[in-house]
């Protein structure tokens, strides 16, 4: 009497879990707030991103290239290590496609093929619903969905919002309807980099040629791939590792009580978790931790508050009277905290007493993320005119909260006239 075939151990629904729970993710986060601010949003407008509760101004050309050289290098990283599995079981082409397939199974068999024009009509609007819902998620991440909603009521979006909404959901309905599995396989160039990418450690899924003798040549492997290939053949760059001809693989050979001929391997010579420890692996992930950490450095220790300085162009000094000048500025000052301020401009000779400022500088108020235009002048004697002046920024209990030096110029005297 033979025993029954134990189950095999799929990935099929580990796959699929794991992309509703990152589609799931990806819809609510920006829903999301820590003390009233976005869980993740880049407010364009005022060059904001909003983390984990904080308002973090990217003011600095410096934390925009920090930042995008840190997700670079990310991208390399995980696609050294990972290689297409993600694009076999996170990238939301593959998940819409997935869904997709199911949907048009489902209508298939709920309406007979009579019923073919109401079935293509139907389809479609769904391809045109999801296009819609992911564009609307993409600008939730540099509109917040509270403010998104309220103006989509009020019929005041704007122009930029509009346009986004309609080229992307006109992109993505494209996609789903007439597309899908063929962007994948003949133009997403993410498949030709990783081909370029693969090395000695990166995650492979692969038919075991050592096992070959036990193929059953069902060709349920090749049934079951989305895009259509047989990886009987050897590594192809379609392959994008969603580990279907393995369940497929597994359910043909259980009932004969031996393990499946596809299996994932670290590197097409599988060896193990020794494969990550390589140089070029640990030089791409040094560069990322260095990269990241410089960009999150200069966002945790910066001033909480900026103060940029410049001279008018018309009128840079000029006396008062016979004893004093004044030295025309004009200063931006920015919040980049989370918190308002009420703050004070003060003027001080380095190592010397203080200087008075003509202009409305005292108890002004600045929102988060605010930004605020003084124009002032510092009064400085003549005759022992100071070389440079040092303005401070001050909040109500008299903290300094940035410095800056500035040079003071000697103001033209006056020319007597004759009388004619």
């Amino acid at each position: 009497m033979s025993t029954p075939a134990r189950a095999p151990r799929l990935l099929g629904p580990w796959r699929r879990s794991f992309q509703w729970l990152l589609s799931l993710a990806v819809l609510v986060v920006p829903f999301v707030r820590i003390g009233g601010e976005s869980l993740l949003r880049l407010d364009v407008p005022t060059l904001t991103l909003h983390a984990a509760g904080r308002a973090l101004p990217i003011d600095a050309l410096s934390q925009v290239l920090l930042l995008g050289l840190s997700l670079v290098l990310l991208f390399l990283l995980v696609t050294l290590v990972l290689g297409r599995a993600w694009c076999g079981w996170a990238c939301p082409q593959t998940t819409l496609s997935d869904l997709l397939e199911w949907c048009e199974a489902r209508l298939a068999r709920a309406l007979p093929q009579a019923h073919s024009l109401f079935r293509s009509g139907a389809f479609h609007l769904l391809c045109l619903a999801l296009a819609l819902l992911v564009a609307a998620n993409l600008v939730w991440y540099f509109v917040a969905p509270y403010d998104f909603f309220a103006r989509l009521m009020e019929g005041r979006l704007g122009w930029a919002v509009g346009a986004v909404l309609a080229v992307v959901a006109s992109c993505v309905y494209i996609d789903l309807a007439f597309v899908r599995r063929l962007l994948c396989r003949e133009l997403c160039p993410y498949g030709r980099l990783q081909s370029a990418l693969v090395d000695a450690a990166t995650l492979s899924l692969r038919f075991d040629p050592t096992s070959a003798e036990r193929c059953k040549r069902c060709a349920a492997c090749v049934r079951a791939c989305p895009m259509g290939i047989d990886i009987r053949q050897g590594e192809q760059i379609e392959c994008i590792n969603c580990a279907r001809c393995l369940d497929a693989c597994r359910k043909v050979m259980a009932p004969r009580h031996q393990p499946g001929l596809i299996r994932y391997t670290l590197g097409l010579e599988n060896r193990g978790l020794a494969a990550l420890l390589n140089p070029r692996l640990l030089l791409v992930g040094a560069a990322w931790l260095a990269v990241s950490a410089a960009f999150i450095g200069t966002l945790v220790l910066r001033t909480p508050v900026t103060l940029e300085l410049s001279r008018p162009a018309a009128v840079a000094a000029r006396p008062l009277d016979d004893q004093v000048s004044a030295n025309f500025f004009w200063a931006l000052a920015q919040n980049r905290g989370a918190s308002p301020l009420d703050l004070s401009l003060r003027a001080r000779i380095p190592g010397g007493s203080d200087l008075v400022i003509l202009g409305p500088v005292e108890n002004f108020h600045l929102d988060p993320a605010g930004r605020r235009r003084l124009d002032f002048a510092v009064v400085a004697p003549q005759e022992q005119l100071p070389s440079a002046v040092e303005l401070r920024l001050e909040d109500t209990q008299g903290r300094t909260l940035v410095r800056r030096r500035a040079q003071l110029l000697a103001a033209p005297l006056h020319k007597e006239t004759s009388a004619p």
